[in-house]
């Protein structure tokens, strides 16, 4: 369509300054992982000194390229040069970087990597850093490098050509486009996503709406905000395919309320879309209606489920529905609808531009295409990658991730959220796919993997998660709302020291009955309790049997003492919430009658103070 044509040759020509500058070109990654760490005054000291006349560049804002662990991230691009990226950039290190910049002199001791195949004297290329290699960057082929508030930057590589030739077929062909493909649902269920496009489309009754699931709720899961703050249009441009492929009127993108960056960056990519003729009326001279719009969440974990979600939009209270009816049935607002998480929508966009086969290249037969994961927990490069399906998990959280910190010891992973179980560290050379997750009692989930090790606590961890859950429930099951209260109790119980064996079939029973729990939130609820039994049972049955936490993290069966007297106990004593760090005769010792086991004294004074079992050394 010459519509299409002509805005791509706008945006090349806005593209063309950044692809190849003809002058210093510095870049900012700018989301969220680094915002919490000051990359926003980086930006704002880089930009004064361009300012103040210390250096002749440009400077722009990216999204985040998923290196999380090395922000603020900086990357600067001479003339005729490959770009170097700066880690760890805070704005007191600007100066001496603009000083450097400025005498076309490398920064060697704050250089990270080069964008290149070889090294520039001891740095050494991006693709050789451990978190790089293996990596298939295809969804995050823009992060870090595009500014994301900007459509033309999209547009100039590549952006909307499949939405172009998506609006050139027939809506039964981009369906079956989908199809060939392969993708299914990348929020976790799997469901084929072609499939539910097909189901949008046969239906006749109209309005039918589009939905995207951006409530990304699992704790330790970023890769949905990832995409939204650093290529929003990458998930736009998906949703639009969508709504035509599925003959659809509108759509709405429902953003957790705890996302304000990518909330921001998708209104102004949804404002840009519509002013450039990609969204809302006769889109791109076909004849096709399609509006969009954010739609903010209201905080509810439960609103992640599908039909809990429709509730939220509806301003209704977030709490899932029974099915049937299925969305596609009667969805938002009563209508037919389609819900899609954030990951399946953008790979649509990659499917319709490059084809079906080129997508179906990477990942295995069953399970084809690339998937992007979190890393966090105790790992030391915390960060967002992207690798084929079917790679060895091993690979991604030790060998990119760098395993858990040294000294420690892998424990487990813990993937798919509070509502799936947690994998051994023994057993981590199994490929990240649905299969052989799914086989060993836990769920690959929508990417979020998070590390623990040996100083973590598997009883501390299933409270945590009963009470996530428990917190989380929408309450109108008995099963579910009561039943993780019970649960929580038992495990409260265990950690205090007051276990018993019989806790221990309650806990089995609870999971039972769990299954009938009217979604899968109540459902899912106890799988980390199975996953407890079924992988690390003799560290449950220290807990119970023998009143002891292997990890020292259960406060009841732990107690401080001062191991060696120090000089730092003073300070210990001085921070101390209660007073219980008490000198006597020149010596210290803890309290145990007023210690309350906030660890405060023992962060301040680590030599001294120590946890030892509470019923013996």
């Amino acid at each position: 369509m010459a519509a299409y044509e002509a805005l791509r040759e706008a945006a090349d020509a806005a593209w063309a300054p950044f692809e190849k500058p003809s002058r210093t070109l510095i870049r900012v990654n700018l989301g969220t992982c680094s915002l919490v760490v000051g990359a926003q005054e980086t930006l704002d000291a880089l930009r004064a000194s361009v300012q103040a006349g210390e250096l002749e560049a440009d400077v722009m804002a990216t999204g985040c390229s998923g290196l999380c662990h090395a922000e603020p991230l900086v990357e600067v691009t001479q003339p005729g040069g490959p770009s170097v990226l700066y880690g760890q950039l805070t704005a007191d290190r600007v100066p001496a970087l603009v000083e450097r910049i400025a005498s076309r002199v490398l920064a060697h001791e704050m250089a990270l990597a080069v964008a290149a195949d070889e090294p520039m004297g001891d740095v050494p290329p991006l693709g050789s850093l451990p978190f790089m290699r293996g990596q298939v960057r295809r969804l995050m082929a823009n992060c870090g490098v595009t500014d994301p508030l900007e459509i033309d930057h999209y547009l100039a590589r590549g952006g909307y050509e499949g939405l172009n030739k998506a609006l050139r077929m027939e809506p039964e062909q981009v369906v079956a486009e989908m199809l060939e493909s392969g993708l299914w649902g990348r929020g976790g269920a799997g469901f084929p996503t072609g499939r539910k496009w097909e189901f949008l489309r046969t239906s006749e009754r109209h309005p039918k709406y589009i939905i995207c699931n951006a409530d990304e709720g699992d704790p330790g899961a970023f890769v949905n905000r990832n995409i939204m703050e650093s290529d929003p249009h990458l998930l736009l441009e998906g949703v639009i395919i969508g709504g035509f492929a599925s003959d659809a009127d509108r759509a709405f993108i429902y953003i957790r309320d705890e996302y304000p960056v990518p909330v921001v960056r998708m209104e102004k990519a949804i404002e840009d879309a519509y002013a450039k003729g990609l969204a809302g009326k006769d889109i791109l001279g076909s004849g096709f209606d399609f509006e969009v719009e954010v739609v903010r969440g209201a905080g509810s974990y439960v609103c992640g489920d599908e039909t809990g979600l429709l509730s939220s939009l509806e301003d209704r209270r977030g709490m899932p529905k029974l099915k049937p009816p299925f969305p596609a049935e009667s969805g938002a607002l009563g209508q037919p609808s389609n819900i899609n998480n954030v990951e399946s929508y953008a790979n649509a966009s990659l499917i319709l531009r490059h084809g079906s086969a080129w997508w179906a290249s990477a990942g295995t037969e069953e399970n084809r295409g690339t998937k992007m994961f979190s890393l966090s927990g105790k790992v030391e490069r915390v960060g967002v990658l992207e690798v084929p399906l079917g790679t060895l998990t091993r690979q991604v959280v030790v060998e990119m991730g760098g395993g858990v910190p040294e000294g420690r010891t892998l424990k487990a992973v813990q993937s798919g959220g509070p509502l799936s179980g947690v994998l051994p560290g023994s057993d981590v050379d199994i490929p990240l796919e649905p299969g052989p997750y799914r086989e060993r009692g836990t769920l690959l989930g929508a990417g979020g993997l998070v590390l623990l090790d040996d100083s973590d606590c598997i009883v501390d961890l299933c409270i945590y998660f009963q009470w996530f859950a428990e917190d989380e429930s929408c309450g109108r099951c008995t099963t579910c709302f009561a039943g993780t209260r019970r649960a929580l109790e038992i495990l409260k119980r265990i950690a205090s020291g007051r276990g018993r064996e019989a806790d221990l079939e309650l806990l089995k029973l609870l999971g039972r009955i769990a299954a009938n729990a009217n979604c899968f939130h109540g459902q899912g609820a106890p799988t980390v309790i199975a996953s407890t039994f079924r992988y690390f049972e003799d560290e449950l049955m220290e807990h119970v049997r023998h009143k002891r936490c292997p990890a020292k993290r259960c406060a009841g069966l732990v107690r401080y003492e001062v191991l060696h007297q120090s000089e730092r106990l003073a300070e210990a004593a001085a921070i101390c919430p209660v007073g219980a760090v008490v000198e006597e005769g020149g010596a210290y010792r803890i309290d145990q009658e007023s210690c309350v086991k906030c660890d405060a004294c023992r962060e301040q004074a680590p030599y001294a103070i120590g946890l030892v079992d509470e019923f013996g050394v």
